[in-house]
């Protein structure tokens, strides 16, 4: 082995079994470099969060557990003040909004050292911190509420929407016969009938009963039937009526199918399928 090599290998890191800490540039380190240099404001740590001028003048409140009705307005704004100092030399454009509840605060322990005016009725004078209480309740509320939405379960965050696949068994969907194809076809039966039709006085009873059974009975062992081969003709139009009838209360009782291939083709039935 040639010693150039020989030292490059003995210089490698034993990093097999190692974890890096960093990576510079893509490449792993590890071990913090001896050299290393951190800025003093390269790190922060902020001790607490508000959402606004808000939420921090009701947590200054509620820390020293003050009356929000009688809030004493010089200890609040001192230590209103200290923490609009400390952003404001970090980010003055965050702290221009905080400056203006300052502001407010400044104006309206101003209007509390004047003597009060007599408001035009002859009554007493507003307090001049009941607009700033009233804000602050309603944002009270308002918060309060958010938490309690808050701690409802959430789907994706407490829990998981359970899905379920369940195989079903295909049936064949055959098409939907058209309302005037089967008038169509009645029509054509009935025209059949007069033609063959014998002057004949005789009273039938007609069970409709009687002619589901014969109905089934010619579709037993048989795959389609024509509709116009289940009507006897010659047996006038009492007959042709009922077999109708009895047709379609196999329909509607599921124990017959009705079935066209497309538009204006012929129709046919067939005994309902039934899974096994």
């Amino acid at each position: 082995m040639p010693e150039a090599e020989g030292d490059a290998v003995a210089l490698a890191p034993a990093v097999v079994d190692q974890v890096a800490v960093a990576r510079l540039y893509g490449e792993p380190l590890f071990r913090l470099p001896q050299d290393l240099y951190i800025p003093p404001d390269a790190l922060e740590v902020f001790l607490e969060a508000f959402e606004g001028p808000l939420d921090l003048l009701l947590y200054l409140i509620r820390k020293q557990n003050f009356n929000i009705l009688d809030i004493p307005l010089a200890s609040v704004t001192r230590q209103y003040l200290e923490y609009v100092d400390q952003i404001r030399q970090h980010n003055l454009e965050l702290a221009s909004e905080y400056l203006l509840m300052a502001a407010m605060l400044i104006e309206i322990k101003s209007r509390m050292l004047l003597p009060p005016k007599k408001s035009a009725d002859g009554g007493e004078a507003e307090d001049p911190r009941a607009e700033l209480v009233r804000r602050l309740v309603e944002y009270e509320q308002i918060k309060l509420a958010a938490a309690r939405l808050d701690q409802l379960p959430l789907a994706g965050r407490d829990f998981l929407r359970a899905q379920v696949h369940i195989e079903q068994s295909l049936q064949p969907r055959w098409p939907e016969v058209n309302a005037d194809d089967l008038r169509e076809a009645w029509r054509e039966i009935l025209a059949r009938a007069r033609l063959t039709a014998h002057h004949t006085i005789t009273r039938e009873q007609l069970s409709v009963r009687e002619h589901m059974s014969l109905v089934l009975r010619r579709l037993q062992g048989r795959r389609f039937v024509e509709f116009h081969e289940l009507f006897d003709t010659t047996r006038g139009v009492p007959v042709l009526v009922v077999t109708f009838i009895a047709m379609l209360e196999l329909s509607r009782e599921h124990l017959l199918e009705v079935t066209q291939a497309e538009a204006f083709a012929p129709i046919y039935v067939r005994l309902a399928y039934t899974p096994s």
